[in-house]
């Protein structure tokens, strides 16, 4: 039987996006959106004159490195790994919307 999913909305640099997910998703997605937001922050403060998008864009390619990096060398599980490939492209899929 195929797990019902939730509706869930999250805020990325003061957009609010709804995603549907499921259930065991909703809190490291949370958690994935408020480090994207801290580091947008960060990247805003270091680079004053650069825009939202910018900023955005400089914190996703931050996680892709990360993603990357992981993907050559971590301990992590292969499910690990692809859950937060999944939040990621998740994140990038609805910011293009």
């Amino acid at each position: 039987m195929e797990e019902q999913l939730k509706s869930m909305q999250v805020m990325i640099a003061g957009r609010t996006y709804p995603l549907k997910v499921k259930e065991q998703d909703m809190d490291p997605i949370r958690e994935v959106v408020d480090e994207i937001n801290d580091k947008i922050k960060d990247f805003q403060l270091t680079y004053i004159n650069k825009d939202k998008q910018d900023c955005l864009a400089m914190a996703l390619l931050t996680y892709a490195v990360e993603l990357h990096k992981v993907k050559d060398g971590d301990n992590s599980t292969p499910q690990q790994i692809s859950r937060k490939v999944e939040h990621l492209e998740n994140l990038i899929e609805n910011i293009l919307k």
